[in-house]
């Protein structure tokens, strides 16, 4: 399905009946990463699996900032009245989620983030290496948006008055203590670190992540 949102034209897939999920993916990838997901998921919940802006089916910016993917998130919440979902983020997704919740928290029953990061400098050198090397390769500005941003601050954080649910791999590419900044900086906030896992296995088609957060949005 396609939404128009402002100037932005949105592709997205519901699924399901129940309580809300909104999934919200990576850095150039699509939804179909959550397949595995929503097929277990959309027994319990409805789910809007969405292309962010320049990805999959949904229409290529002239920039790209995390701010106004945030908000894509925020009109399609309102465009379609989906009640107090809860948003479920993985990498960039993540930082949307972080970012919804800071400026709207009031739309919203609660967010989940995997493998999130507050800027560039969270990450572990050798990614920043691999990131700048896949630039130089294809010249993305999607890979681009990963070296200049975000920028967001511990006090931004404050602002987010929802349970959050904050993952991430003992193998992150993330650093351990950006994503332990995150929770320390919002009120109510868990952290669970996945042993053993990258930055992606354990949510990257893999449904086995609707075992891991159930509880939280349940």
């Amino acid at each position: 399905m396609y939404i128009q949102l402002n100037s932005q034209v949105i592709c997205y897939e519901k699924t399901g009946e129940g309580s809300p999920v909104i999934l919200i993916h990576g850095n150039c990838e699509d939804h179909h990463i959550f397949d595995e997901l929503v097929e277990v998921m959309s027994e319990t919940h409805t789910v809007y699996a969405m292309d962010t802006r320049g990805h999959g089916e949904s229409a290529t910016p002239k920039e790209y900032h995390y701010e106004d993917m945030a908000s894509d998130v925020i009109n399609l919440i309102n465009a379609l009245e989906i009640e107090k979902p809860y948003l479920v983020g993985y990498s960039d997704g993540g930082i949307i989620a972080l970012m919804v919740a800071m400026r709207e928290s009031k739309l919203l029953s609660g967010i989940v983030c995997c493998g999130a990061n507050l800027s560039p400098s969270g990450f572990h050198l050798r990614a920043i290496h691999e990131i700048k090397k896949s630039f130089k390769k294809n010249n993305d500005p999607r890979v681009k948006l990963m070296l200049l941003e975000p920028d967001i601050k511990e006090r931004d954080l404050s602002a987010i008055s929802v349970p959050a649910l904050i993952m991430a791999g003992s193998n992150d590419c993330i650093k351990e203590r950006e994503t332990k900044r995150i929770v320390e900086s919002i009120a109510d906030a868990k952290l669970e670190i996945v042993a053993n896992a990258t930055h992606s296995d354990y949510v990257v088609h893999n449904a086995q992540l609707y075992d891991r957060i159930k509880m939280f949005i349940d």
